[in-house]
């Protein structure tokens, strides 16, 4: 399925099953010269969603893919894929939203190359999250999320490398977050390798010795902990529970202390798991303040009807 790109383009494709071979592929086809094409997937079933074009805001959710999610900017929700990798582009259109990946498996990593908006890559599992770009002046969260990888990597879990020529300044909270991996190039936890990228890690918990490379700043932080990682469940139990940020922004959804990993916080994994709900009418989004204290708030929500 081909989408063309078109200023004010709105594309919803809904309970769709595309098959999962070579050839069969939900993808944008040629960029646009200015303008925002907008693209909302729920709940299907596809081989590879390749929608990482210029000026071009892909809104998925509910989706299993077999093979590849790429995309430039949107919002991905409790969708399981093979990977999930935000794709660099040089928009002339930006949007004043962030890319938001929340509640996901991906079999592999999720990556971010974009350099023109803020990430947050929340309460997701997978083997690995790296950064190979970011919007210069920009603040970006890793937060709660499991990262389970059994099998040797060159890189840590949580890796940061702009690259020799990159000096674009920005942050990264690192936070909250469990993860266990076979040693392979390194030993290091958290790699950073581009000086210009201020890292601050707090309250992660990992199986692994706690070894960090490159410049960040960290408090909290723990090794050697006794955790197991369902595969199956895609959840992480053990002495997680209560390990993460005591600040009640990040309360869990049973209001005790934040719990380390994809099951902690308002975008708790469970708001989006199992994927199934009965058949039942699903909300695939929801934002609000993590606290109040007086005046007026704003809540911003979606959902979608199987």
């Amino acid at each position: 399925m081909s989408i063309n790109p078109a200023t004010g383009r709105t594309v919803t494709i809904s309970n769709l099953s595309s098959g999962n071979y070579g050839s069969y592929n939900v993808e944008a086809t040629f960029p646009i010269g200015t303008g925002r094409t907008f693209l909302n997937i729920v709940n299907c079933d596809l081989h590879n969603v390749l929608t990482d074009k210029v000026n071009f805001t892909t809104n998925i959710s509910g989706c299993t893919i077999s093979g590849n999610l790429k995309f430039s900017h949107g919002r991905c929700t409790a969708n399981k894929a093979q990977s999930i990798a935000v794709v660099a582009t040089q928009d002339n259109s930006p949007i004043g939203s962030d890319i938001e990946v929340y509640g996901n498996i991906s079999n592999s990593f999720i990556s971010n190359s974009q350099a023109n908006y803020n990430f947050k890559f929340n309460n997701n599992f997978c083997a690995g999250i790296y950064v190979y770009n970011i919007k210069p002046g920009s603040a970006n969260e890793i937060i709660n999320n499991t990262v389970y990888n059994p099998v040797a990597a060159d890189t840590a879990p949580f890796y940061v490398n702009l690259g020799t020529n990159n000096t674009n300044p920005g942050n990264i909270a690192i936070m909250n977050n469990a993860s266990s991996f076979v040693v392979g190039g390194t030993n290091a936890c958290i790699q950073n390798k581009s000086n210009s990228v201020s890292i601050a890690a707090n309250y992660n918990v990992f199986t692994n010795t706690f070894v960090t490379e490159g410049n960040m700043t960290q408090s909290d932080n723990s090794g050697s902990m006794s955790l197991v990682f369902d595969t199956l469940t895609y959840v992480v139990t053990g002495m997680n529970v209560n390990a993460g940020n005591p600040d009640i922004k990040y309360t869990d959804l049973d209001l005790t202390r934040n719990d380390a990993g994809n099951g902690g916080g308002s975008n708790n994994w469970y708001n989006y798991w199992p994927a199934s709900n009965g058949n039942r009418p699903r909300v695939n989004y929801l934002s609000t303040p993590r606290s109040i204290t007086s005046g007026t708030f704003n809540i911003n929500a979606s959902g979608f009807s199987k």
